[in-house]
């Protein structure tokens, strides 16, 4: 039939919203641009969503505004995000790498998880906490044999107000003696360096591990690009990866930095905090070794660390504090 459109595809449909009920200007001008977006903004139903999208608009046109971005340069910072995506994988999270170079991630956790007294201070989850992590039993090791130089970690888990935390998930993770993650070898047969456990009845806790080294973040890809590109190294200083759950207490991500390590204070993702350094005592005892369960006994390290935990009603009034100062010293 004459002037029919037959593809056997069906007909390309709208999302059902109609359109809005004001009309607006043609963008003849780049401001105008931006006034038609926030005026459509203001249609958002969802109060939270409405203003974090108003904002970042506003922020995002008055950087093009100023920057007076080229569109090539805007094409290769598109380009650049793509490729950040398609490094992602179940496994590794290039993303989250990109947010913490920019120190992104470690605002968002400072502003998230204002500092209580007594309490340990958070940091950054990185970009290489893995859902897999076996399960072990207190005293067990997360680490291969092989895997570094022995250490072992032990402490108290409790709340602010002293009493312990009993039963509470520790994960903890860190990379082995050479400075990788299980998930950046080239075979990961099974998870290492990484355990699920629970502290005791008196809210201890304690397992074998190795200890942790320096390294860099991964740099075969954009992200260590940019790095290069701004002049900046992608190193992290030596840390163990700890997260720990209990119910009634705000969830706590946060990380050991032993003493000494020479990226201390120039950590590419700004996850160091002076309240979270910690000290290595070295224990020469073979037979304390053998106790701990190291198999061929010998020196090892030993890191200990008591983490207080923040109940959640504590929490949440003390960030309402924070937001509600944070409002009131704002620009007007």
């Amino acid at each position: 039939m004459s002037g029919s459109y037959e593809t056997g595809e069906t007909k390309a449909l709208p999302n059902g919203i109609p359109p809005p009920p004001f009309d607006l200007p043609f963008p003849d001008k780049p401001e105008v641009i931006t006034a038609n977006l926030l005026k459509l903004i203001e249609l958002c139903k969802d109060e939270r969503r409405r203003f974090i999208f108003k904002n970042m608009i506003t922020h995002m046109h008055q950087f093009v505004q100023e920057t007076s971005i080229t569109t090539e340069e805007w094409m290769n910072t598109i380009e650049f995000l793509t490729r950040v995506g398609k490094k992602c994988t179940p496994i590794r999270q290039e993303f989250i790498l990109l947010s913490d170079t920019l120190g992104v991630s470690a605002l968002v956790d400072a502003i998230n998880n204002p500092v209580v007294k007594g309490a340990t201070e958070s940091s950054v989850l990185g970009p290489f906490f893995t859902v897999d992590a076996p399960d072990v039993a207190m005293g067990d090791s997360i680490a291969s044999e092989g895997s570094g130089d022995y250490m072992y970690v032990e402490g108290k888990i409790t709340s602010t107000d002293g009493t312990p935390v009993s039963d509470a998930i520790i994960e903890t993770w860190e990379t082995n003696g050479h400075g990788y993650y299980d998930t950046q070898l080239p075979v990961r047969e099974k998870p290492d360096c990484r355990g699920r456990l629970h502290s005791g009845p008196d809210g201890s806790y304690g397992y074998r591990a190795v200890v942790p080294v320096s390294y860099p973040v991964p740099g075969d890809g954009p992200v260590g690009e940019l790095l290069l590109a701004l002049n900046r190294h992608n190193m992290r200083p030596n840390h163990l990866h700890i997260m720990v759950e209990a119910p009634g207490f705000r969830k706590l991500t946060t990380a050991f930095y032993p003493e000494g390590d020479e990226w201390l204070t120039s950590d590419t993702v700004f996850g160091v905090k002076k309240s979270l350094m910690v000290k290595l005592a070295d224990v020469n005892d073979d037979a304390e070794a053998r106790k701990r369960g190291f198999p061929n006994g010998g020196p090892f390290k030993l890191l200990k660390f008591d983490i207080v935990l923040v109940p959640e009603e504590q929490s949440k009034a003390m960030l309402e504090k924070t937001i509600q100062e944070r409002a009131k010293n704002a620009p007007a």
